[in-house]
């Protein structure tokens, strides 16, 4: 397998939608949410408009030039936002290139990125019974907050004195 992982065109940000929805822990795979739900303000906040506001970046992996997973942030008030000042995670691999370790490529490559530019953290937040719980934990997330479904973690980038 041929990976890269690239920063994302602008021309392939209308990609973020796809990639929101597949994003969305989904746990009964008979019973999925319409596509449609993207379109709902609370999860609008994760891709509109995306390019537009200073803190969005983007990677994405690339297999035999077919982009098969992306990452991106940006500062939103949404499911895991901890802070006004704060950029927060969203990330999705296709089911088919799970579990190989791109996943946590592409997160290392945003916070490397992150790291570059100062910020001092970065958050997310994760359904409980989400896999990815143990990816996030591994690379350094801690969670900091729960509610009955989700964690709220935190990433602090290198800063001690942010904790």
């Amino acid at each position: 397998m041929n990976l890269t992982i690239r920063k994302m065109h602008p021309n392939e940000y209308p990609l973020l939608g796809d990639f929101l929805y597949q994003a969305i822990y989904q746990p009964d795979t008979t019973n999925l949410a319409p596509k449609s739900i993207i379109n709902n303000p609370e999860l609008q906040v994760y891709i509109q408009d995306f390019g537009r506001q200073k803190d969005d970046y983007c990677f994405c992996a690339e297999v035999n030039n077919r982009i098969i997973g992306a990452v991106w942030v940006r500062n939103i008030n949404g499911y895991g936002s901890i802070d006004n000042v704060t950029v927060e995670f969203a990330i999705l691999v296709f089911d088919e290139y799970q579990k190989m370790g791109i996943g946590t490529a592409l997160m290392n490559r945003m916070l490397e990125h992150l790291k570059e530019l100062n910020y001092p953290k970065a958050s997310l937040a994760v359904q409980k019974e989400n896999y990815a719980v143990r990816m996030y934990l591994n690379i350094g997330f801690d969670i900091v907050d729960e509610n009955e479904q989700e964690y709220i973690m935190i990433h602090r980038l290198g800063y001690e004195n942010d904790k």
